[in-house]
């Protein structure tokens, strides 16, 4: 007899279709921001004001997004999100001033978007899967390079093509066709459609709304979680994603040929955040967590040694693979320290430790830029962070888990 297709496996599939979308919104203002600059005369800072507003409602939005799916659900949460992220991207294309493009975009995208990059992942595989967590996450952080990679040429075509604020209301449209699907095939639980998590039992929680957070920062494993994903947020999206491109362009490469050699890192992202959830299912994630974050390291410590091709090609792979490959394992602590249904709230906490990590470091390295002449002294200060970063996460033991009594 034919064996029934286990339904989280609808629930990852339309998850991953979600998060592709999600992700492709944050890069609507890098792709729209010189057709903006033309159209309205307003200056490039002034624009990326508003994508700075973005970023960090992004990281604040996850632990928001994480306390509503546990309190009121996964599905009810999703839906409410992609609402905000379709209403913020037509009124974003209807925008007449700086102030109202920075609400509508930075404040309440970058919320919308935030409640579901984080937590949407780490709440379906840790509620719907106990065996294949690891793949699932690593499915989920693909997603994620997977929108970055489609939607940047995309939006940018569009933008080009027809003008920023139609492209901008085709976002709108494309999030807003999500609603149906995630209404009808989202669910919270196994136990919704009566099924027990694949490979395992649903977790027994007495006091699902208790004040796991409460719990949480008064426990080191919170901090050494939340303290290395700031370190990887800080070596990827803030140091290398902001200016892997000036650095290339200052060792004589040209800012398209920098570009691509980007792409291709995306492409190798992807491939190594699936490759890191299937280890994650086999291997102690702490361990991962030493090897991912000590390569970084070494990798940052020859940034400043990359002057052709070869050189810049050998780097994009490998940094490639270690990009978002940090993901499935931390997401996986979380879950095994804090319970699985709590998941989705501690990553979204630690997913806006990510984000000021990032912060931090795109404004230190830039500083750096302008106070040495050169990237060299960050990219060596950040693969020592890197290093330590590694030895922290075997710091975290796996035994006892802090859940609501």
């Amino acid at each position: 007899m034919r064996r029934r297709l286990f339904y989280g496996w609808v629930v990852v599939a339309i998850g991953t279709v979600i998060t592709i979308v999600n992700a492709g919104t944050r890069t609507t203002l890098g792709a729209f921001l010189l057709p903006i600059e033309r159209d309205t005369g307003w200056t490039k800072a002034d624009i990326s004001f508003a994508a700075s507003m973005g970023l960090l409602l992004y990281g604040l939005g996850a632990p928001f997004g994480g306390w509503l799916m546990r309190r009121f659900g996964l599905r009810r949460t999703t839906i409410a999100a992609l609402a905000v992220s379709a209403v913020s991207m037509f009124m974003s294309a209807r925008s007449q001033s700086l102030g109202s493009l920075a609400f509508w975009f930075g404040l309440v995208s970058g919320l919308g978007s935030g409640m579901i990059a984080g937590p949407l992942g780490a709440t379906v595989a840790n509620r719907w899967f106990v065996n294949r967590r690891g793949l699932v996450t690593g499915i989920f952080g693909a997603a994620t390079s997977a929108g970055l990679l489609a939607f940047y040429p995309l939006l940018t075509w569009m933008a080009v093509a027809n003008g920023w604020r139609w492209a901008a209301s085709g976002v709108g449209w494309i999030v807003a066709a999500l609603l149906a699907p995630a209404a009808f095939l989202l669910r919270d639980d196994p136990a919704d459609v009566g099924l027990q998590p694949l490979g395992g039992e649903a977790e027994t929680v007495t006091s699902p709304d208790g004040p796991v957070m409460g719990r949480a920062i008064r426990s080191p494993e919170f901090w050494l979680l939340f303290g290395t994903f700031a370190v990887c947020g800080a070596t990827s999206n803030g140091l290398v994603g902001q200016h892997f491109i000036p650095h290339a362009v200052d060792h004589g490469f040209t800012e398209l040929v920098a570009a691509n050699w980007l792409a291709v890192m995306g492409a190798f992202n992807f491939v190594g955040a699936i490759v890191s959830g299937q280890l994650t299912d086999r291997i102690d994630p702490r361990r991962l967590l030493l090897g991912y974050y000590s390569f970084r390291g070494v990798s940052l410590f020859l940034l400043p040694y990359v002057h052709d091709n070869a050189s810049i090609a050998v780097f994009a792979i490998l940094f490639g693979l270690d990009y978002i490959a940090t993901v499935p394992p931390t997401i996986m602590l979380c879950a095994d320290k804090f319970g699985r249904r709590n998941a989705g709230e501690i990553y979204g906490w630690v997913f806006a430790g990510h984000q000021f990590g990032a912060a931090v470091a795109a404004w230190a390295a830039g500083a750096v830029r302008d106070g040495a002449g050169a990237y060299d002294p960050a990219f060596v200060a950040a693969g020592g962070v890197a290093v330590a970063a590694g030895l922290m996460a075997l710091m975290i033991p796996r035994s006892s888990k802090l859940t609501p009594a």
